[in-house]
């Protein structure tokens, strides 16, 4: 792990989103010892422990992308001693946020912290803009569009894996999709699951949690990919949208939904092939993450803490005013009320900013059993300090707030 500079003592204090400044530290700085008056240091024993002190700091600029460190002051990979004195304060370094997300009620996180002012009283100007695929979304994270994205598991994983610099930071969904199928292939057959789809075939979309899921199922199984009778065959499409469109053409059979799209289906007259809440091997499935830039988070610590306080805060809100988050949701996402409801508190899905590394790391090893993409190190594209220290500063102010405190013990558990 890369450790900042300790500038002064007063400082490593209060220093508790230093690690974003270098992008890797998860430990807590250690405190200073506190240090004698100048006058009763010598000369002799100052330059001893300055000799002692060069060898022991490590640069955090060295081999950084971008050295801003300052020759002959008191500066770090934050810049100057202003820029250290932001970081330090909690001082916001960027009020203008932009979010991007998807058509999908899962994503109301988002939707209830703009809403409720959760991300006003943070000190944020958040703007959402709804986007088509995670593809879109990537691109405008790296492109400087968008601050941040939920982008599901699978693509940010393979993103990662194929050079992205994107870094994972937090949660916004786990489960809450699965596979419809027209009714009439439901009928005369004793078939259930995944079994209801050979000889079909199915809409669904590359580098995507669903297809990803659907494969690993069909392992199970043992059902190959393809256009046999005992096959499935898989038509990719961009996006879910056009995924699920192409229900309308009479060659497509079935196809993958995430939320809200299986109850949308289901009042159209298609049935349920499987919901991935329900299938032993995907329970708790993490599916859409926060992810940023690398450098952009790790230059704006102190904006992407209050982001995620604004997010903790949205989700103790949707634990306690139901009626109220499914108004906010309709907002984005303009359904029937009684589809938002289903999909958000139905128990299909649900919507946690933990960013649960535990869960995405299995993730990403059954996806590269898979074949669905190399491996690589998930760790040094994996920040949970700012939903750490977002949740530590969260519960400081509300001590006795229960929600609060199971998010606590989750972290505690799944990082």
């Amino acid at each position: 792990m890369k450790t900042n500079k300790i500038i002064l003592g007063a400082l490593a204090l209060t220093l508790l989103t230093s690690f974003a400044a270098c992008g890797a530290s998860t430990e807590a700085t250690a405190p200073a010892e506190s240090a004698a008056p100048a006058a009763a240091v010598s000369s002799d024993d100052a330059a001893s422990d300055a000799d002692a002190s060069s060898e022991e700091e490590k640069d955090c600029c060295k081999e950084q992308e971008k050295d801003c460190c300052k020759e002959d002051s008191v500066a770090d990979c934050c810049g100057g001693a202003e820029d250290i004195a932001a970081v330090t304060s909690g001082q916001l370094e960027k009020t203008t946020f932009e979010l991007g997300h998807l058509n999908s009620t899962a994503h109301l996180l988002a939707f209830v912290a703009k809403e409720e002012g959760f991300f006003e009283a943070q000190g944020l100007d958040v703007t959402l803009t709804q986007f088509s695929s995670a593809g879109e979304l990537a691109t405008g994270l790296e492109s400087g569009k968008l601050d941040a994205a939920f982008i599901g598991s699978v693509p940010s994983l393979t993103f990662q894996s194929q050079g992205h610099d994107l870094t994972i930071f937090g949660g916004a969904m786990t489960n809450g999709h699965g596979y419809v199928i027209k009714k009439e292939f439901t009928e005369n057959t004793d078939a259930k699951g995944v079994e209801l789809l050979k000889g079909r075939n199915v809409a669904s979309v590359k580098n995507s949690v669903q297809d990803a899921e659907l494969q690993i199922l069909l392992k199970n199984a043992h059902i190959q990919i393809g256009e046999g009778e005992d096959q499935v065959n898989i038509v990719y499409f961009d996006s879910q949208k056009d995924a699920y469109a192409a229900l309308a053409n009479a060659t497509i059979d079935a196809a993958s939904v995430y939320s809200p799209y299986a109850s949308l289906a289901e009042s159209q007259g298609y049935e349920i092939v499987y919901r991935c809440s329900e299938e032993p091997a995907l329970e708790n499935q993490p599916c859409c993450r926060q992810v940023a830039l690398t450098e952009n988070l790790n230059q704006n610590p102190n904006t992407f803490t209050a982001f995620e306080k604004a997010l903790i805060q949205a989700y103790q809100f949707t634990q306690e005013n139901q009626e109220k988050t499914i108004q906010d949701v309709k907002v984005y996402i303009d359904i029937d009320e009684e589809f938002i409801k289903t999909e958000v508190y139905g128990g299909y899905g649900a919507s946690n900013p933990d960013p649960d590394k535990q869960g995405t790391a299995a993730l990403k090893d059954s996806i590269v059993e898979l074949g669905y993409t190399e491996d690589y190190d998930i760790d040094s594209l994996y920040n949970t300090d700012i939903y750490k220290n977002a949740l530590s500063q969260i519960i400081a102010e509300n001590p006795d707030d229960e929600i609060y405190q199971q998010l606590q013990e989750h972290f505690n558990e799944y990082e």
